[in-house]
């Protein structure tokens, strides 16, 4: 169904039991969130804040103490839930004596496909992430920004409706993060649904339409990003053409003014995701 959602955690706990030494913990608490068909989503939080525990929940990886997660509408504890995942974790393993193709090929056919079909798709994905000319090298000789292009190769090899990276651009050079963020919005341009961590909160705030942040187990802030950003209390105005003095005068001006001068834009300035981050954390540590 088009409306199903992409990802969907329901009132989701999970509590690692405890040993003699230490009790038991609680990684995350009554969480809940929905990730739209189509969209780039964005889970963000400090070490220890249950996000990595929340994406193995919904990968299969771990079953929830409490609460549910499902796939486009399939439960994750089921098998089938993970047909429609590319998974890219943070650090990615690859056998160093393959080379770029053999290893897409190698993965392609753990997914079930063959002949004509994986030989093209590996192309294509190759052509897509940049390593046409790395195709034969082996990967042992391959940079960290290109093994990150790598796994998202072979994350999109079978053609996944749902993309889940974990910290993509940990480690890699500027150049390299930069062509893994164009990355994603290309994929987003061709109706790949990401859901995506990361600690580089500017390169967040780059290419995801909304974001969560947890703090402690539970989602302190989420939502549109441009909603989360704006600073409620104050308004910006962007003017072309304005002189000093109208600037000066500006309320009583801006309706009166004729020629060249135009009211742009009228809205909320913006904060930065990092400065929404830090607040959003702090806050849930003094409740």
């Amino acid at each position: 169904m088009p409306d199903t959602p992409a990802v969907s955690v329901n009132h989701l706990t999970k509590v690692f039991k405890g040993t003699l030494v230490k009790g038991a913990f609680r990684a995350v608490q009554d969480l809940s969130l929905t990730v739209k068909a189509g969209e780039v989503y964005g889970l963000i939080g400090p070490n220890g804040s249950g996000k990595s525990t929340t994406m193995k929940v919904i990968l299969g990886l771990l079953k929830p103490t409490e609460g549910d997660t499902s796939i486009f509408g399939v439960p994750s504890s089921e098998v089938a839930s993970r047909s429609d995942v590319g998974f890219l974790p943070e650090n990615p393993y690859f056998y160093k004596h393959l080379n770029g193709r053999e290893t897409l090929h190698f993965y392609g056919s753990l997914c079930g496909m063959r002949g004509a079909k994986l030989k093209e798709r590996a192309s294509e994905m190759l052509a897509l992430t940049g390593l046409e000319d790395a195709a034969t090298r082996r990967v042992g000789g391959y940079s960290k920004g290109m093994l990150q292009r790598l796994g998202l190769a072979q994350a999109l090899i079978h053609e996944p409706r749902l993309l889940v990276l974990d910290e993509p651009t940990a480690g890699v050079d500027p150049a390299g993060s930069r062509k893994i963020r164009d990355l994603i919005i290309e994929f987003r341009s061709r109706g790949i649904t990401v859901l995506v961590t990361s600690h580089l909160l500017e390169q967040m705030q780059e290419v995801c339409d909304r974001v969560g942040i947890m703090a402690h187990g539970r989602m302190v802030r989420e939502g549109r990003l441009e909603d989360l950003i704006a600073v409620e209390n104050q308004t910006e105005m962007v003017i072309e053409n304005a002189s000093p003095a109208l600037l000066a005068q500006i309320d009583a001006l801006v309706k009166a003014a004729g020629g060249d001068t135009r009211l742009l834009r009228s809205g909320h300035p913006r904060t930065t995701l990092e400065r929404l981050f830090l607040e959003a954390t702090n806050e849930a540590k003094k409740s």
